[in-house]
């Protein structure tokens, strides 16, 4: 088994040094938390969880780390977790990666640095050396709608492969063949697992799966727009648009009306993974899946809540629904 001091060997510091780097300490140079947080990540550090809770005070503050507080859901989201918190004894801390796993890293660090008793976290990437100090302390975790493949931490997250299969199902009753995609980046867990979704889906509805007609922004409204640009570019034509998360819909919208028009963007059928407020009054009216953020949250807190007390805690995936809002004139 990895210590402490062996961690503090590989990075060529003290054992105090590693000691208050992973104890999320800033009492430490910029250098030393490098080669410590490396060194943690390339051995593959584990903290005693039993003795590293004996020596925590608890604070009775979670911490909460979104992708994108401009995206509606991870807003919906991040209200319910800060009212179920609020029900069980805890403030909350929230903070906004922007979709930037620097930003994401820094409030790592800061959130380590106020001693939080748990942290609900919807990833941007993969393991950092800052991630791995995080899950090196022994701190409580669970993701929220996203996940880091290989690491043992619980998800609440919407349940994606249904939700795809919803799309493509009124794809097909709708006499789509060529749709455009505009997907998300495959680093993160939901924009793989809605490609994979959809991709392993269309021949069985009859979509076209021509690489034309697949692109993939960065689940923010400008790449969306870049990604919608370069399908209408390559020249492939294509009857309807499905928008990965629902930033990347207004994105793909956006290009359309710039790059065709109003009324030649009317005449493409749009649908979203993800529904926001807006689309029933768009012109058409959007359908969307409709995602449940206010139980990912709920269930989120209750489950990092178990943790925190030493009780096991179980991921969910939740059902999403379908709010089918095209005109009923076309066949």
């Amino acid at each position: 088994m990895v210590t402490i001091k062996d961690v503090a060997a590989r990075a060529g510091v003290a054992l105090g040094t590693a000691s208050r780097v992973l104890s999320g300490s800033s009492q430490t140079s910029a250098d030393s938390r490098a080669r410590v947080l490396a060194a943690a990540a390339e051995l593959g550090y584990v903290a005693n969880g039993p003795a590293r809770s004996l020596r925590r005070a608890r604070t009775d503050v979670l911490g909460l780390l979104v992708s994108d507080i401009r995206n509606p859901f991870f807003s919906e989201l991040a209200h319910a977790a800060e009212q179920e918190a609020r029900q069980h004894g805890y403030t909350v801390l929230l903070a906004n990666a922007n979709e930037d796993p620097e930003q994401a890293d820094a409030y790592l660090q800061t959130f380590a640095a106020q001693r939080i008793d748990g942290l609900l976290f919807a990833p941007q990437s993969a393991v950092s050396p800052q991630l791995a100090a995080t899950l090196a302390s022994g701190l409580p975790l669970v993701f929220l709608n996203r996940t880091i493949e290989g690491i043992d931490a619980p998800l609440y997250g919407t349940d994606n492969t249904q939700g795809v299969e919803q799309v493509l199902a009124w794809l097909q009753r709708r006499g789509h063949r060529d749709v455009a995609f505009i997907g998300g980046p495959d680093t993160i867990s939901t924009g793989a697992e809605r490609r994979a979704a959809y991709l392993a889906g269309c021949e069985a509805h009859g979509i076209n799966s021509d690489d034309r007609l697949l692109d993939a922004g960065d689940f923010l409204v400008d790449g969306a727009a870049e990604a919608m640009c370069r399908i209408i570019d390559s020249g492939v034509t294509f009857t309807a648009v499905f928008g990965v998360n629902g930033r990347t819909t207004l994105g793909a919208v956006r290009a359309l009306r710039e790059r065709l028009g109003t009324e030649q963007a009317a005449r493409i059928e749009v649908v979203s993974f993800d529904d926001l407020d807006w689309f029933e009054f768009a012109s058409p009216p959007i359908s969307a899946v409709r995602n449940d953020a206010s139980a990912i949250g709920r269930l989120g807190v209750r489950g990092l809540v178990d943790l925190i007390a030493g009780r096991t805690a179980t991921g969910q995936r939740i059902p999403t629904s379908f709010v089918d809002r095209a005109p009923r004139d076309i066949q």
